[in-house]
């Protein structure tokens, strides 16, 4: 799998740091990406940070 984040909609919120934060770093206006790869371990919170993200701005890509 694959995150992607489209900077263009993220405005920071941390919702997805507090549902992954050893992928996420939430900063003022944006979000930093800490692994756009993770394993499967994941999974479940990255598909948290993607459902609970307010402005959509995450997507999981399926490789």
């Amino acid at each position: 799998m694959r995150i992607e984040v489209d900077l263009d909609l993220c405005q920071g919120h941390g919702m997805c740091e507090m549902e992954a934060p050893d992928l996420f770093e939430a900063e003022r206006d944006s979000v930093n990406l800490l692994d756009s790869q993770p394993d499967s371990s994941h999974l479940a919170d990255v598909e948290r940070a993607v459902r609970y993200c307010p402005t959509q701005a995450l997507r999981i890509v399926e490789e």
